[in-house]
């Protein structure tokens, strides 16, 4: 009697413990297969991807030969309030510290002289996409990658941008690093 109930202990044993490494996953798999428990926010406060051209098909006045392909862009729509706009995203681009070289303004409208390391043009025509005070990241392949609407809080941009910078590494460090 003794053996039988140590061999329904020892079996018992073997249940539990393979409970303990299925039943998680038997869980996840639950939770990812009927999308229970996952979180639907994403990380990003303006919108992913958004239906816009790339920058060499925007329809600006003067085309960007400066940006040498490695900068990401801040470009944003300055038809009205045009100094206030300039300046905040002059303070945010500051405020990146030291991987604001990595990034350039680009300010497109209005009548006031550029800020320190501000591009500047004017739209030939505005497109259906454009909006007064919308702000566009775009990659250092000119492919917009976030579209803020006005009134959207720089530190949200900050964030965004920080992100992206950290996660995608300058090659142009690499390249000085590996030839020098």
């Amino acid at each position: 009697m003794q053996e039988v109930m140590n061999v329904r202990h020892q079996r018992f044993k073997l249940l539990a413990l393979i409970a303990v490494f299925a039943l998680p996953m038997l869980t996840a798999w639950i939770m990812l297969h009927w999308r229970i428990g996952i979180p639907d926010q994403h990380t990003a406060h303006g919108e992913l991807a958004p239906p816009v051209p790339s920058l060499p098909e925007w329809p600006l006045v003067d085309r960007q030969t400066s940006f040498d392909g490695g900068d990401w862009v801040l470009a944003f729509d300055c038809t009205r309030n045009c100094e206030a706009q300039a300046d905040r995203w002059w303070r945010m681009h500051r405020a990146l510290g030291r991987e604001a070289p990595r990034v350039t303004r680009l300010r497109i409208g209005g009548n006031a002289e550029a800020l320190p390391g501000e591009a500047f043009s004017q739209w030939k025509e505005k497109p259906e996409w454009q909006a007064a005070g919308a702000v566009w990241l775009l990659d250092p392949q000119g492919r917009v990658v976030l579209r803020y609407d006005d009134g959207v809080a720089e530190r949200d941009v900050k964030d965004d941008l920080t992100r992206l910078l950290k996660r995608n590494p300058d090659p142009r460090a690499a390249e000085e690093f590996e030839g020098g």
